[in-house]
């Protein structure tokens, strides 16, 4: 949606226009992403498309330096764990999760980028938007409580900047319990959610995107708040009424956020489901395992190969968040997505 002009990892510039997509080569992020990386040579999908190598050389360029402008500004770095069913057909063969590569990250860069443009847009010609926002976190002095527990203080008030250096040390210390880490903060800070905001207030902004301008723009082909803000971004361009009222807006904002998170739970739903499937043959067979949680509810792990989620079940010591285990799977229900394990005894 934008042309941009990016100097010193500032994007000083940008234009909207109207455009049709045409998707000439039809790249795959793996793919991309360990040519990128130096781990692969130039895809044929590359090569078949005069200019786009580089292109995309380009563009990863700039995304790197958008990145590292974000992260200057206090964006938060999480890693969660997002595994994804393979299918041999219409059957479950395995579950991977989902690699946060190069060629993901220019793609997010850029999206990020265009919907700070979008925003800043319409304000500029006056306008209402939906705005997609996350508040300074609230409970931020249990985040505080939660790095005190790993030796690192953090200060009194919400400070992105000290919060991804705290994430940012505890994944190089402790890659593989890193994705707990992120969960449990991104439960402290709290969901997204949509808001009308109008020229001239004072923007909510991101706090973990470390943005101050945002909205969701870029995929109105799946995702309704996008087609929101497409007809708006149309109608001031066409020098038209706004398509909906400031009343209608408010109206959207509240029913998009209360759809996305009953996307959320179907998601979550469907990934345990799938998990139990897969698992049902392997009922009896023992797997290595970390503990992923640890509250009043109970006790969960995950085991590794494949990366999927359980409870343990039966007689369970003390255990601490992050402990490496060697667990028994005892019982599955894909039905409720449930996968039980029990704690593998010394011999």
């Amino acid at each position: 949606m934008g042309q941009d002009s990016i100097s010193a990892n500032t994007l000083t510039a940008s234009g909207v226009y109207r455009a049709r997509v045409c998707n000439q080569a039809q790249l795959a992020y793996d793919a991309i992403a360990e040519w990128l990386e130096g781990r692969a040579p130039v895809p044929d999908a590359v090569h078949a498309v005069a200019g786009i190598e580089a292109q995309l050389r380009m563009q990863d360029h700039l995304a790197q330096l958008l990145r590292s402008q974000r992260q200057a500004q206090g964006a938060l770095e999480f890693e969660s764990f997002q595994p994804r069913a393979v299918f041999d057909g219409s059957r479950i063969a395995d579950i991977r999760l989902q690699e946060h590569n190069r060629a993901r990250q220019l793609i997010e860069e850029f999206m990020i980028a265009t919907n700070g443009c979008t925003a800043r847009f319409l304000a500029a010609h006056g306008g209402a938007s939906l705005r997609r926002v996350v508040r300074s976190p609230e409970r931020w002095a249990r985040i505080v409580q939660v790095a005190h527990g790993y030796g690192v203080e953090l200060p009194a008030q919400p400070d992105g900047s000290k919060l991804e250096g705290f994430l940012a040390r505890q994944r190089r210390l402790s890659p593989v319990s890193f994705p707990d880490l992120s969960l449990e903060i991104i439960k402290l800070m709290g969901s997204g959610e949509y808001v009308v905001e109008r020229a001239g207030e004072q923007a909510i902004g991101h706090f973990g995107l470390a943005v101050q301008d945002y909205m969701h723009s870029t995929a109105p082909n799946r995702r309704f708040p996008d087609l929101v803000t497409q007809r708006l971004v149309k109608a001031v361009m066409a020098g038209s009424p706004p398509p909906y009222s400031l009343a209608e807006l408010a109206e959207l904002a509240v029913h998009c956020t209360g759809r996305e998170d009953a996307v959320r739970k179907v998601e979550r739903q469907m990934r345990k489901s799938e998990a139990a499937l897969l698992l049902h043959d392997a009922i009896g067979q023992h797997f290595r395992a970390i503990v992923s949680g640890v509250n009043a509810h109970g006790v969960w792990v995950k085991i590794f190969t494949p990366p999927a989620e359980g409870r343990l079940v039966g007689e369970i010591p003390e255990l601490r968040l992050g402990q490496l285990l060697q667990v028994q799977l005892i019982s599955t229900s894909v039905e409720r997505g449930f996968i039980d394990f029990s704690l593998q005894r010394s011999q």
